[in-house]
């Protein structure tokens, strides 16, 4: 895209490739080495551009926040802390998010071509961003992906009205023959955190019953919303649960419970653990064979009778069309996330690719 950005009265368009510049500068002028800002603006934009605006650049300011508080390390490095033919655990040491998920990412993927399966967990990373841009990169090597990420609680479980899980989200990847994979990524929420404050840049209200205030009241404030609500009642209450038992509890970093009973204050540290998992399709059956059996159910999905919806999308089309139209059109970032966003662009001095 080669026009120039645009402002409105909403907020401001940008391009995926202006947007990736200006974010990778504002990661090098915290400190991260070029690798690790690259990675970072890049993940953020990905989502983005595929209209996961929650789990894109208005994340700035918060993990600059991070950076300064001492949570995010720029540069540190994750390593192996133990290791089997088919599992691993790695340490972050507060390693910015993609740059640890994506050393689970990567060894996974080295195991299970090796070995036929794998399962990773990763402990003491930073919020590594939309899961689906790992697990597409796992499917891209044919192969099933599964992540998940566990935080501090922020979620009331089941019939609670205090925080007392996090909001796990799990993504799923499935490598499709002549169709783009099929990625499902969703947390155990009603709606992500990021949707909550995305609401707030807009000014906007968010349904009732998707988050609670500080008093666990009902609120559809986004300003107001401090603890989020399980998807289903008990159905995201308990998958949130298994979550943390399958990453944080196999990490020895129990997230929950330390603060539940008061051993770790709110708000004192934010740190997570993830889990990655990846599973070789030759194992079972012919690559070949898995995937034509994958566009045949998506063709047959989308070919049943509808009711009343213009077409059926299978999980990550509609994301994929977004990205379509928004390499094209450009991304609309709204006022209070470019305003926010301004800020930090004036603290470390860089031009953003809207006026300022």
């Amino acid at each position: 895209m080669s026009t120039q950005p645009q402002s409105n009265v909403e907020g401001a368009i940008v391009s995926e490739r202006e947007l990736t510049d200006f974010t990778t500068a504002v990661f090098r002028a915290t400190g991260m080495p070029p690798h690790q800002a690259l990675l970072q603006s890049e993940i953020l934009v990905w989502a983005n551009l595929r209209g996961i605006d929650s789990h894109g650049v208005l994340r700035i300011p918060a993990y600059v926040e991070r950076i300064d508080a001492g949570d995010m390390i720029p540069g540190a490095e994750p390593k192996i802390v133990s290791e089997r033919p088919a599992t691993a655990l790695i340490d972050a040491f507060g390693a910015p998010g993609p740059t640890a998920t994506m050393a689970g990412v990567d060894m996974a993927i080295a195991k299970a071509k090796k070995h036929g399966a794998a399962w990773v967990v990763v402990r003491d990373l930073n919020h590594n961003g939309a899961l689906g841009y790992y697990t597409q990169k796992i499917a891209a090597e044919g192969l099933l992906g599964m992540t998940t990420v566990c935080s501090p609680p922020n979620m009331a479980p089941f019939g609670a009205k205090a925080p007392g899980l996090h909001n796990s989200p799990i993504s799923i990847g499935i490598p499709a023959g002549k169709r783009a994979p099929i990625i499902l990524d969703m947390a155990t929420s009603v709606a992500a955190g990021g949707k909550i404050y995305f609401a707030a840049d807009k000014g906007l209200p968010i349904p009732k019953g998707w988050a609670l205030d500080a008093k666990g009241d009902a609120t559809t404030d986004p300003n107001q919303a401090k603890i989020w609500l399980p998807f289903e009642g008990p159905k995201g209450s308990g998958l949130a649960m298994m979550f943390e038992c399958w990453s944080s509890l196999l990490a020895t970093n129990p997230l929950c419970a330390p603060r539940i009973f008061g051993r770790i204050k709110p708000g004192e540290s934010f740190r997570q653990n993830a889990m990655v998992a990846a599973i070789d399709v030759t194992a079972f059956c012919d690559l070949q064979d898995y995937t034509r059996n994958v566009d045949e159910l998506i063709e047959g999905i989308k070919g049943l009778p509808r009711s009343g919806a213009d077409e059926i999308l299978v999980p990550g089309e509609r994301e994929s069309a977004v990205a379509a139209e928004r390499a094209q059109a450009g991304i609309l970032l709204p006022k209070g996330t470019i305003e926010r966003i301004g800020v930090v662009a004036k603290r470390f001095r860089i031009n953003p690719p809207w006026p300022l």
